[in-house]
Order: structure tokens, then sequence, then C-alpha cells
């Protein structure tokens, strides 16, 4: 049914492809040929067509990036990843990896010599090397039900990997004699976690390496019921290796249960390889403090430190400890910014990172000496990654308009140079919409950042359908991302004008501006909403008669709200995976330090009127007034905010008589992750606002 759409849209032909130079194993893959677009306007299958770059790895002499590539066969709904290598002076990049199986977690070893990466050639997944060109490929590890992540020794001697560990017995084991049974038996809270029942945890394990093998595995959390790297997104990025390789750092949040649903408090822990002990370096600091790197030299550990217990988007600091003195000290206490992605120079003097200041995302430097923080790049941009190259720094970039590609920078200029220039030519075939920055006074006299996204070939003359977007997160700043889901420019070549608002309750504007949300569900965050819509809606090219609303998690809160109170400024409304009634909501996710801290706790303590004020916010409590057509999307395996309430929200709607539309995904999460999943995803959401708007 769909197969012309490829063809004619996508070009997702597939070609043979072979290399003399790799062993046949590494080459199997089949590639997709470089789109031939019928049209320069973009379509969710063109969307679908961007190659995905991630997990850059710089080699040990500084000269090479390594890093992987995902496309999508559309037609098989499968995904493809293989592995690239190109100079940091430029150049054509080498495709080393083709295969089916999607080689993943690729580094250099430390000698430079071999790639160690993982692959799931037949069953598990375990650790294999192979020659920098991708020939020679060699299993170096039989681990039972696979790895999930590993890091060399600095010399190369011993593994750091991690794998999943049962702690629990289940019902098979309790009732052997009941093999067909089906069911979960639960004692306590967590439960239930993203996307999947929490049967096993992840630990990380050290081992010899020697002879190209792995053995005398130990596992550092021996009988311990914890979770390092930590659920749901961690991963080895939240272990490290001294210099010496004495000594591994690790994160963990120990605790299990009711105490892990209610508290964000992980820590730091060193674990000595010879004496086997285990000592916390972080005893005390109360939130998140994960993401250890150790200085070159030794001499410090830095770390991404949150001060609060059960505030997950609470400031995220850069923390040093000497550890010769023991002294442990905030580096950005004058720095009103997150700081993420840390990353040593070789000299052991300064730490580069990214922070989002007014939307944009920019690596910055931090002289150790001074505590000094200076901006490296500028721009209209967002950079994700950044690593120390041969006199270069090493990043990720990406901007409304154009996907991820990797990049040199300059440590003293920032100039930059593309090096990647993976979808160029998809890009080349392409006419985006304009991207404008507005800054707009919002009802309390402040001023609010919102981007503007125009229609590729915008005519001013001419009047637009326009929708605002509402943000999730909460706390998830509205900056040059690009999505392959909530993709502005997509929407844009819909038709749309599209109003993308940096409301109260983000970061990248201080604290006071992001903190202004919690607690305060259905406030100034939605007057904030408002004040950009209404500015735009005054522009002769919008059509005032003409506007929609759109978002998903907290947008998908906002959306249902706004319903309830929009006074007939919306004609259509879309809300993917939000939060209709937040009594149900309480009871149902399962991170609940989230809820305490942001509904201010449990809707039956009727003594805090901070948490009384929240339930009386509750979208399903203004569902008399919602008078506007509706669209409810929702994943079923998505455990942070359960498909019931998306279900909750099209049955009020339609036993309201409020024209409605409902699209559930019985395999997706919170996200939606299945290229075919993905496309339809678009296709009804321009059909829905095509319907109402146009």
């Amino acid at each position: 049914m769909m197969k012309s759409l490829y063809l004619i849209a996508v070009g997702a032909i597939l070609f043979s492809c072979s290399n003399p130079k790799k062993s046949k194993e590494m080459t199997e893959n089949y590639q997709p040929e470089v789109p031939k677009l019928t049209s320069d306007i973009m379509t969710p299958e063109v969307l679908w067509s961007f190659g995905r770059i991630g997990e850059p790895v710089v080699s040990p002499d500084g000269t090479t990036v390594l890093y992987s590539v995902t496309n999508f066969n559309i037609e098989e709904n499968k995904s493809y990843r293989d592995l690239y290598t190109v100079s940091v002076s430029g150049g054509e990049p080498v495709k080393i990896t083709s295969t089916p199986e999607k080689e993943s977690s690729a580094v250099w070893r430390p000698d430079g010599k071999k790639i160690g990466f993982l692959w799931a050639k037949s069953g598990d997944m375990q650790l294999w090397e192979m020659n920098t060109d991708g020939s020679e490929p060699v299993q170096i590890s039989e681990i039972k039900g696979g790895i999930t992540g590993f890091k060399y020794s600095p010399d190369g001697s011993k593994i750091l990997y991690t794998a999943e560990v049962k702690m629990e017995q289940d019902i098979h084991d309790l009732f052997p004699d009941l093999p067909l049974a089906n069911a979960h038996l639960e004692n306590d809270l967590m439960y239930k976690h993203w996307d999947e029942w929490t049967k096993t945890v992840p630990h990380p394990f050290v081992a010899d390496y020697k002879n190209g093998k792995i053995e005398n595995a130990l596992d550092l959390l021996e009988g311990e019921p914890y979770e390092s790297p930590m659920k749901p997104f961690g991963g080895v990025e939240q272990l490290a290796w001294s210099p010496d390789g004495k000594t591994i750092a690790y994160t963990c949040r120990k605790k299990t249960g009711k105490d892990y649903a209610l508290s964000t408090n992980s820590d730091i822990y060193f674990y000595n390889i010879e004496t086997g002990k285990t000592e916390n370096k972080t005893q005390g600091m109360m939130g998140y403090d994960q993401n250890p790197i150790f200085s070159p030299d030794g001499k410090w550990l830095a770390w991404e430190s949150q001060e609060r217990d059960g505030y997950e988007s609470d400031k995220s600091r850069l923390f040093l400890l000497n550890l010769e003195t023991g002294e442990k000290a905030d580096q950005t206490v004058d720095f009103d910014q997150n700081s993420n992605a840390l990353t040593w120079s070789a000299d052991s003097k300064s730490i580069f990172f990214v922070s989002c200041w007014h939307a944009l995302t920019q690596i910055y430097r931090l002289d150790v000496a001074d505590r000094k923080i200076t901006p490296v790049t500028s721009g209209v941009h967002d950079y994700a990654f950044v690593a120390e190259a041969k006199e270069k720094l090493i990043g990720i970039k990406h901007s409304i308009s154009k996907p991820d590609e990797i990049y040199t920078i300059d440590p003293e200029t920032g100039a930059e140079t593309e090096l990647s220039f993976l979808n160029k030519p998809i890009l080349d075939q392409l006419t985006m919409g304009k991207v404008e920055e507005r800054w707009i006074k919002t009802t309390d006299n402040k001023q609010m950042l919102t981007w503007v996204i125009y229609p590729p070939h915008f005519d001013p003359n001419k009047k637009y359908p326009t929708i605002l977007y509402c943000q999730g997160g909460p706390q998830g700043t509205v900056s040059q991302f690009w999505s392959f889901r909530w993709n502005f420019q997509q929407m844009a070549a819909n038709g749309y004008i599209v109003v993308a608002p940096n409301r109260r309750g983000l970061p990248g504007f201080g604290n006071e501006w992001l903190e202004q949300i919690s607690g305060d569900y259905g406030g100034q965050n939605m007057k904030d909403y408002l004040s950009a819509i209404d500015e735009l809606a005054k522009e002769p090219f919008v059509d005032a008669e003409k506007l929609g609303c759109v978002g998903a998690s907290y947008g998908g809160f906002s959306v249902y709200w706004l319903a309830g109170h929009h006074e007939k400024r919306f004609k259509a409304f879309i809300s993917h995976d939000g939060m209709f009634n937040l009594e149900q909501q309480y009871l149902e996710t399962e991170e609940m330090w989230f809820v305490n801290w942001d509904l201010g706790g449990a809707y039956w303590d009727k003594s805090n009127a901070i948490t009384q004020r929240s339930y009386a916010n509750s979208p399903h409590l203004f569902v008399d007034k919602w008078d506007a057509p509706i669209l409810v999307i929702h994943g079923e395996k998505d455990y942070r905010i359960l498909a019931s309430q998306g279900m909750s929200a099209f049955n009020a709607a339609i036993l309201r008589g409020v024209p409605a539309q409902m699209l559930i995904f019985p395999d997706e999460n919170h996200w939606v992750l299945q290229a075919q999943n993905g496309i339809l995803w678009q296709r009804v959401f321009k059909q829905w606002l095509d319907k109402w708007l146009k």
C-alpha cells in the first residue's frame, strides 16, 4: 500500500553494497540511495529518510572521529546502524561496517590499534573488536544474557562492562509447576519504569582482558539490588576509570521500591580495584550526582550535580573533587545555567561542556584555576556533545532547520567546520521555512523568547492557519532542537505558521524563570502560552480564525487545560501523552518524586495549599467547557503517563459531543520510535489540523 510513496517521495530504494577490503560478515547490509525528491517541501517520508548521527569518539591520537549512523528502511519498518570514521582535518567519511545487526557503542581501544563495539551478530549483544578499517571482527565476550555497555581501562588490561542482573524471584521461580502462567506479583513501588516492568537491574562488572578474551569478571555491586547505571536512560557515561586504572567511579542510587520512587538522591562511588573496597564520594549531597570524569592528570574528579532531592530539573552544577585534599566545590555558583556533557582538556586545566541560554545551546569552557567560564561558540543552534581532539574540539550540532552533523571547533575563536555532511544531499533539495526569534511581553511584564517558524515559500500577503506549540518536560527548553516527531519544519511544511514560546518553567532563562512552574500548573505558564499566540494573531499574515494548539507530555496536559480555558481562540487541539486527570496521574506514574515536586504532593493532603491548587487545575475538571475538536494520541507502553489518561480524555470529549479522534500505539512508549508509526503519526497530525483549520 505504501510502496509507491517510498519510490517517489523518499527514494528508499535499496541496493547491494560491498567492499572488498572488509570481511563479508561486516558488509552484509543494504544502503539507501540518496532520495531524489519530486518537491522541495519536506514530507514525513523525507523526514524519516534523514540519517541520524550518534556516539562520536575521538581516536587516542586525536586525529580521527569514530561515529555511528542510523538509517531507517521504511518498508521493512526497521533501522540499520553502521560505523564511520572521518579525519579531524576533514575529508570524505569512511564507512567501516555494514551489517543488519546494528553495531553500537563503538570506541577506540586505548592503543588505537583496534575498535571495540557491541554487536548482536547471533543472539545476545556481545563485545567485539575489529581493525580500524572495519576488517577482521573478533568476538571477545561470551556473557550470558549479553552486555549493555563497556569501557576499556586506560592501559587496556581490563574492561569495565554493564549487564542486566536478575534480583527478584518471579512467578515461575515461586510456582515452578505453573510454567504457562503469565502475571506479575509485586510487593513494592517502581515495578514499572518508563516502558518496562523492572525485573532486572544493570550492574557494572570489571574483567581482565587477556589474549583477546575477557575473563575473571567481578560484579561491583555483587548481591546489591541497585542500578548502575541508572534506568531508564543512563549508560556508561555514568561510570569512569581513573587514569592509573586503579579506581572505578560509578553512579548509583542505592535505594529500591518506594524509597527509589520518592528520591533522586544518587551518588558517585569509588571502587578500588586492588582492595575491592567501595567509598561514597558524594555522601550528604542530596540530588542527582552523576556522570563522573577524572582529569587526565588524575588530580580531579568532575561530575554533574543537583542540589535538591526529588527535583529532577534542578540546576545541573559542575562540581569538582580535589582527589588530593578531598575538597568538593561547585564551580558554577555564579553561572545561572545548566552544565552538561563535561569533558576535560588534555592538560587538565579546563573543562568543556554544553549549556543552554536563551534557547541556544553553546559550548563553554571552565578554567579550573580561577573558575572563569567562557562561551566558546555562538550562533543559532544547539550543541549536544563536545570532546577534545588535536588542537580542536569536536561537537555535534543541530538546529530547527538541520539535523545532527559533526563539526570541528576552534577552542579559541569558536570557528566551526562541518565534517560529516551526512544529510547534505537531502537538505540541498529542500526549502526550509524561515525561523524567527521574537521577544514577547507577558502578562506580568516579562520578556519571553518565542520561535516563529514560517512555511516554505512564505508569502506575507497571504493569511496562514497557525498552531501554538506547547512544550513538554515540563522543564524542557524550546531550543534549536531537531525532532523526528515534533519537527517544527515539518509542521510548517504542512502550510502552517508555528508559534513556539519558551514559557515559564523552561531552563536557559535563569532559575527564577525555571522554577515558577513548580506547584503552579495552570498558572503563569498558561498565560504565557496565550500571550504568545495572541501577539502573533495580530499579524496580517496570521488567520486568527484558524488557530490550533498542539503538544505532548506536559504539552499534552497544556492542550487539555487550554481546551477548557481558551475562550474560543482555538479551532482544533492535538494532545499526545498528556496528563488529563492529575489525581489519576499521581497514583499511576512511576517516578513519584516528579509528581511530589511539581504538584506539591498527594491530592489527599488537604492541608497543603500548593497541592490543592495543583489538583484544582486538573484538566478533567474543565471538560464542561470543551468546545473545539480534539485529537488524542497515546502509547500503551507509556508508563510515565499511562494510556488511560488519553482514553479518559477521548471518552470525555465524545460524551460531551465534542468532535474527537484517538490514535493509540500499542507498542510505543512516551515517544514514537518506529518508522511507519512515526509516519502514521505525522499523517494523522496533518489530516486533523487540515480538517479543522483549512
